[in-house]
């Protein structure tokens, strides 16, 4: 009697598994279903995701997601999230997406897939003028700023003789904006950031002469969009938006709107 209960519990356990697997691997259709794709953003990520003065999103990947969403017959619901956090949020299933500026490495391709990369993109150190740090070896006893959670922050640990094992310390930060207000005021000395977010403040800013960017050996890196492992025909399906806004010249338009 013991044998059969037992059995009749592993059993039961099988299928619930079986079945909330297939409820993730088909959440395509669910995303269908209620015409909506939840996208986790980092809503002050210039020039990718970013709010203007009165409030309104918008960016490049805002318009991407935007034009992406109406191929597949969908609205795009943009919902800002703790970005150290966007990997949970994904697995939790409280985001559909993430879409924001998102490096694919190795390291995150383990936990989450990928679809094709649509920007490249690259890591730079910024500094103030009047430091005449000229160069990333010059940050050896120096401060440095970074993003928590950031592709940045990953390379900072990955490849140490560049930054990692020269600066005397670092602070990080939850986004990018209160880092440019530290460098600003001093209180750090270099930020290392993503080059799309530095060269369109350093073009935009008002304060943008204040500051000179320097390049870095670090590897050059790929945006593309971050799906739940399970979710194999939601990332077929935005490959294929993004394959179709490629061919009818949609992207390029973008990049000149948001980079020229």
């Amino acid at each position: 009697m013991k044998k059969k209960l037992l059995y009749l519990i592993l059993l039961f356990c099988s299928l619930t598994l079986v079945t909330a697997c297939s409820e993730k691997t088909n959440s395509w259709q669910a995303i269908k279903e209620r015409k909506t794709l939840v996208i986790g953003i980092d809503d002050s990520f210039v020039p990718m995701d970013f709010r203007e003065k009165n409030g309104t999103l918008v960016g490049f990947d805002v318009d991407l997601a935007k034009a992406a969403c109406k191929k597949l017959g969908l609205k795009a619901e943009f919902q800002p999230i703790d970005w150290d956090m966007k990997e949970t949020e994904l697995r939790n299933g409280t985001i559909d997406v993430i879409w924001n500026g998102y490096t694919k490495t190795r390291a995150r391709a383990k936990k989450e897939s990928f679809t094709q990369p649509y920007l490249k993109n690259k890591q730079i150190l910024i500094t103030r003028q009047n430091e005449h740090i000229s160069n990333y070896q010059a940050m050896k006893g120096k401060v440095l700023g970074l993003q928590t959670g950031s592709s940045g922050a990953d390379d900072y640990e990955q490849y140490p003789k560049v930054l990692k094992n020269r600066v005397k310390e670092t602070v990080q930060y939850d986004n990018y904006n209160d880092a440019f207000l530290d460098l600003k005021a001093g209180r750090i000395n270099g930020l290392l950031i993503d080059s799309v977010y530095g060269d369109y403040y350093l073009k935009h800013s008002r304060n943008g002469e204040e500051f000179q960017k320097n390049t870095l050996p670090y590897p050059s890196e790929e945006f593309a969009i971050g799906v739940s492992k399970q979710d194999k025909t939601l990332t077929k399906k935005l490959n294929w938006a993004l394959n179709e806004l490629k061919k009818d010249g949609t992207i390029n338009k973008l990049e000149k709107k948001w980079f020229n």
